[in-house]
């Protein structure tokens, strides 16, 4: 199974990592690691999710307040988005139009 994480959503990482490292130094490394290892459980669980929002699969990592959006093909798993549940649902409308 290949794992894509489309640009929009490597943003998406990137974006929280920032925020994490200005929380503590060391934070965003650490929520990175968590959310890879999010992903990476998607090469033998892709699929067994709730399609909660439109066609998006919504995989909720375990240690960190974020949802990843996913579509799953035969064989590629095509991560969209990664956000902060924390957010306005607005914005999720507005990310996976």
């Amino acid at each position: 199974m290949i794992i894509e994480i489309l640009d929009l959503a490597e943003q998406d990482l990137i974006d929280g990592f920032l925020f994490y490292e200005a929380q503590e130094a060391g934070l965003g490394s650490y929520f990175l690691t968590n959310i890879y290892a999010d992903l990476e459980s998607l090469r033998r669980n892709a699929g067994i999710h709730n399609k909660d929002y439109k066609n998006y699969y919504r995989l909720l990592s375990h240690h960190f307040p974020f949802a990843v959006f996913y579509k799953l093909t035969q064989d590629r798993v095509s991560i969209h988005a990664v956000l902060d549940c924390r957010r306005d649902p607005r914005q999720l409308d507005e990310r996976l139009k």
